[in-house]
């Protein structure tokens, strides 16, 4: 066995080395392997818009975009994406251009305290593409077809919660924004 291999550093020790794509740039970083995605781009690349909310899945404030699907970033490691696209709210749409949903979300009051908002609305862009695409939800399953119905939207959304209850404004916002770009 070669006694030549280079001692690892202790701040190396432990860590792995993982290439993330977030919003189109590529970065590389050296991080513990239990790292969270959702902790690996906030503490390491400083996007915060997506939040920690419960640490358990069940809120949805932590919503990204990875390969066009939309998922619990608190539930996932940071290591398991390597080469997937991820999406952050950062990626969605800027102050001056804002993406479709982001301008619906505002024009409806689909936010208040805005907690949970990059989540949302992540979370209804996911959406409106399984509906696109033809993923059907347990409210279209039953009727044997897609409708852009309130309750279809409600079922996709019903993993994001918001304790300012906006729902009324958020499912008119995500039926604004699908309705405009059909």
């Amino acid at each position: 066995m070669p006694d030549s291999l280079p001692a690892m550093s202790k701040h190396e020790e432990g860590t792995s080395e993982v290439a993330l794509t977030v919003n189109g740039v590529a970065h590389r970083l050296r991080i513990d392997p239990r790292v969270t995605l959702l902790d690996a781009v906030r503490d390491e690349l400083g996007l915060t818009g997506s939040k920690k909310g419960c640490d358990q899945g069940q809120c949805g404030a932590c919503t990204m975009l990875v390969a066009g699907r939309r998922i619990n970033s608190c539930l996932t490691l940071a290591v398991m994406h390597e080469g997937d696209e991820i999406t952050t709210i950062e990626g969605l749409g800027t102050p001056g251009a804002l993406h479709p949903m982001q301008a619906a979300f505002v024009a409806h009051d689909g936010l208040q305290c805005g907690y949970c908002t990059p989540g949302q609305i992540c979370s209804a862009v996911g959406a409106v593409d399984e509906i696109r695409r033809g993923v059907p939800s347990h409210v279209s399953r039953d009727l044997d077809c897609i409708s852009h119905s309130d309750e279809e939207i409600r079922e996709r959304m019903s993993g994001n919660l918001c304790r300012c209850a906006a729902y009324p404004n958020i499912v008119a916002a995500v039926r604004d924004a699908m309705e405009a770009q059909s």
